[in-house]
Formats: C-alpha cells, sequence, structure tokens
C-alpha cells in the first residue's frame, strides 16, 4: 500500500501566509486556496480510510496519491490493484448541490449561500487519468481491465444531475462497488502482480509545485526573513553557538533552520545563494556555508556563482 503524502504545495500556502506582511492583499487569496485544498485532502481522507478499514477476500494493493507519467504527467487520487482489473478513484469535496453537466463537460456547485461555481468535469479528469494509466500499463505489456468512479467525500453532498455513464459512490459504497467487478480469465500471475506493485511505487514522482511566490506573483522583498521557531512558530530565532533560540518561548534547536529553509524553497525560489541563505537566516558567509554543504542539497557551480536546490524526493 502506498499512503497519502504530505501535501508541499498546502504546506507552501501555510508558511507564506505567515511570511507575508498582515495587510497583504495576496493573504485572502491564499487563505481561500489553502481552504479548497485541505477540502480535497481531507475528502481523499475519508476514502482513505474507509478502504483502509476494508478487508477484501481477493489479493489487492492500494495506492493513494499515486503520480505517473505516460505521455504527460497526471494524479491519481486513489487506485485499488487487484490481479483482474484495477480500479481508479476520482475523491471529489464540494459542498451544496452538484450538477454534472456533458455538453459542454463541467461541475456546476450550488452552495447553500448561493454561490455557483463552475469546475472541470470529473468524469473528464477520471476518463484522462483512465487512458494515461492505460497506456503507462501498456508501456510494460501489462494487460489490466480498468474501472472508475467518482466518489463524493461525504453524504451531505447533494447530486442534482448525475454523470450519464459515470458512477458515482460515497465512501462506504466504495468496497461493494469494487466486490462487484467481474474477476474473468486467469489474471496477473504473483510474480507479476507483485512485480507491478513494485514497479508502480518505483515509477511514482513526488508533485513537487511551483514556489508561492512565482504562482502569485509575489515580490520576493514582501517575504519576512527569518528562523521560525519549530515549537511556537514565531519567526525570528536568534543565532547561538551551535544551535538557535527562541526569544519568544525560550526553546533552543540546533537544527531549526532545516525547516526554514524548506520554507524558502515552497514559497521564494526553487534554488538558494549563500547570499540569500544569509540573508534569509540572518548569518555570517561561513555560517551559511556551513548550513547550505549539510543538507544534501543538488548543487550548481563553484565559488560566488553556485546556487543550492532541494530534492522534495
Amino acid at each position: 500500500m502506498k499512503e497519502r503524502s504530505d501535501s508541499l504545495t498546502l504546506m507552501g500556502l501555510i508558511a507564506a501566509q505567515s511570511r507575508l506582511p498582515d495587510k497583504h492583499p495576496m493573504i485572502s487569496v491564499i487563505a481561500s486556496k489553502q481552504s479548497i485544498l485541505e477540502a480535497g485532502i481531507g475528502g481523499e481522507q475519508q476514502v482513505a480510510d474507509v478502504l483502509g478499514r476494508y478487508r477484501f477476500p481477493f489479493r489487492n494493493n492500494i495506492f493513494h496519491d499515486l503520480s505517473l507519467s505516460s505521455d504527460t504527467y497526471f494524479q491519481i487520487d486513489h487506485l485499488l490493484k487487484t490481479p483482474h482489473y484495477g480500479v481508479v478513484l476520482e475523491t471529489k469535496n464540494l459542498a451544496g448541490s452538484l450538477e454534472f453537466r456533458d455538453n459542454p463537460p463541467q461541475l456546476i456547485q450550488k452552495r447553500e449561500d448561493g454561490q455557483i461555481k463552475y469546475y472541470e468535469s470529473p468524469v473528464v479528469q477520471l476518463e484522462r487519468n483512465i487512458e494515461l494509466f492505460s497506456a503507462w500499463l501498456s508501456e510494460r505489456n501489462i494487460d489490466l481491465p480498468l474501472y472508475g468512479a467518482i466518489v463524493l467525500a461525504y453524504p451531505k453532498q447533494h447530486v442534482d444531475i448525475p454523470p450519464a455513464d459515470t458512477k458515482i459512490l460515497f465512501p462506504n459504497l466504495v468496497p461493494p462497488f469494487i466486490k462487484s467487478l467481474p474477476r474473468e480469465g486467469k489474471g496477473l500471475d504473483t510474480s507479476t502482480f507483485n512485480w507491478l506493485s513494485s514497479e508502480l511505487l518505483r515509477c511514482h514522482q513526488t508533485y513537487i509545485p511551483k514556489p508561492v511566490c512565482e504562482s502569485y506573483q509575489i515580490p520576493v522583498s514582501a517575504i519576512k526573513p527569518g528562523v521560525r521557531c519549530v515549537s511556537c512558530g514565531n519567526i525570528g530565532m536568534n543565532k547561538i553557538p551551535r544551535s538557535w533560540h527562541c526569544p519568544v518561548c525560550k526553546v533552543t534547536n540546533h537544527l531549526a533552520h532545516e525547516q526554514t529553509l524548506n520554507e524558502w524553497f515552497l514559497v521564494v525560489k526553487r534554488t538558494i545563494t549563500n547570499r540569500e541563505c544569509r540573508e534569509f537566516l540572518g548569518v555570517d558567509i561561513y555560517t551559511a556555508n556551513r548550513i547550505l554543504n549539510s543538507m544534501n542539497f543538488i548543487c550548481k557551480g563553484t565559488f560566488k556563482d553556485r546556487v543550492y536546490k532541494m530534492d522534495f524526493r
């Protein structure tokens, strides 16, 4: 089984808000994006919990938040693999009444407060993922029937107009749906089944989002520098010999700079130089050099031209 990964996108959005000035106009935009993302993650976790509790009477592997590449990069919310078929699940967590339109394909959300929002059809997303995953399997000479369904994370979601040809499920209906699918033919032998599981894990690619500043056109100068306290979250730990000290909660931590540099790559830029490091952490050139060379970054260039990049994988 592959569990859900921590969302680097969510981590970046949360960090960015606390590093922007209190009344910065992009805070509300980023906060809204965070809420949408958290709702989606919460919905996917609901499905993951149901699948985790259920014991199917046949061999299976479950992969959550699976990212692969065929003709293009694609992400699957949930994949259940058996020797006889695979099931691709697309999860949605949208409050209110939902209408699945076919021409043009779109999802219309009518919220209780009267707001109407329009989204790309999950049916199109599901069909695209099944097509791309089928191509990924074909590249490896694997012939495995694929089925799909859209899962609405909570029963409070109401469907006014369902899609014409796509199954809509609530989480507790997912196991019966999977059990009802036909198991025809010999299926994958044990060796191939196990190899495919290993190959899926090997080919999974961690999704690395663009830095928040790049995505939302925020100037780097707007981002508050300083080392974040790993205990209270205060930005502004002081460097002391071989450690960092928080003036607010009085905690000391010798690796506090690591979280702060993670935030740099998620919020500010994909790369960092010694100068940028010492300005962001508030340290001298020698301390910055020691820190950068201790964190197993990917580095390019020499001396003054050297840049460092984090490998989030």
